[in-house]
């Protein structure tokens, strides 16, 4: 089950084109995304939401939004009968881009594959929605968070570091990392991080023990959503890995769990994952975080 929510989360994660098609200040908006959820609540236009998916469950005002099911099954019933004139998803999702065909209503591919179209994707939902400005200003806001971080560290040599997809894994079962040209692997970077995976590797791969083994990377952050995660049983993951013995950061108990809503969500909350990444990056021990 685990896996498949992996798999689900990678999906989500890989598409990185963007095409757009804009409304004018839309007040009948669907989002299909916690990502496009997150922006239209970071903006100001909340109010003008009418429906998000079961998966969006921030801010606390989006939860009480109607929902039109899931991100890859949206209930196309559902959104006929709210009768949005903006739909904004991510991109791959023909049928709903053929949905807003048969309800003449507008819509954006919002990518959020990396920094460059994160932003992009923020100042095309503002001014779709009649907040340019605001969109404007939180890019602005993240953009300068960001730069704090680059500035802190620009004396530091990176740490090579293994970024893992996921909760509760071990070196044993699959696990699935985080590559290049994605926006966990900037943000990685800005805190601090050098990413071991190699640049000819896939945006998300699935990674062996044999393949940890060679690039003994001095960091493993193990970041996923799964926030219930125990301290004991944190230590017990911690045992597993030590079959990886020979990794630097298995020797030298330098493996990081990282259990927040948010990480691996690309949107207005990027600086909380640097945060976190930077928390892990520069803690003398392995620790699991607590959600704030």
């Amino acid at each position: 089950m685990k896996t498949k929510k992996i798999l689900i989360v990678i999906l989500f994660l890989f598409f990185s084109w963007n095409s757009n098609v804009f409304a004018k200040d839309a007040q009948r908006v669907i989002s299909l995304s916690p990502s496009i959820t997150e922006v239209l609540f970071a903006i100001g236009a909340g109010d003008q939401v009418v429906a998000v998916t079961d998966f969006c469950t921030y801010p606390k005002e989006a939860v009480k939004k109607p929902k039109v099911g899931g991100m890859l099954n949206s209930s196309a019933e559902s959104i006929i009968a709210l009768k949005p004139n903006l739909i904004v998803f991510q991109p791959g999702k023909s049928n709903i881009k053929q949905l807003t065909k048969k309800l003449n209503s507008e819509y954006i591919e919002a990518s959020f594959q990396d920094l460059k179209s994160i932003y992009q994707s923020i100042q095309d939902i503002g001014n779709a929605v009649g907040k340019a400005k605001e969109a404007k200003k939180l890019i602005g806001d993240i953009k300068s968070k960001l730069h704090s971080y680059q500035e802190r560290l620009k004396n530091v040599k990176p740490k090579s570091t293994l970024l893992i997809l996921g909760d509760s894994q071990d070196p044993l079962r699959d696990l699935y990392a985080v590559g290049k040209r994605t926006f966990l692997d900037e943000l990685l970077t800005l805190s601090g991080g050098e990413n071991v995976l190699s640049e000819t590797l896939s945006q998300y791969p699935k990674i062996s023990r044999e393949y940890i083994i060679s690039r003994s990377p001095e960091v493993v952050i193990i970041a996923g959503p799964n926030s219930d995660v125990t301290e004991k049983e944190f230590s017990s993951n911690l045992n597993a890995w030590r079959i990886l013995g020979s990794v630097r950061a298995v020797k030298n108990k330098n493996i990081h769990m990282i259990n927040e809503d948010y990480i691996l969500i690309p949107g207005p909350r990027l600086v909380n994952i640097v945060d976190r990444f930077y928390q892990a990056l520069h803690s003398p021990k392995s620790q699991v975080s607590t959600p704030q």
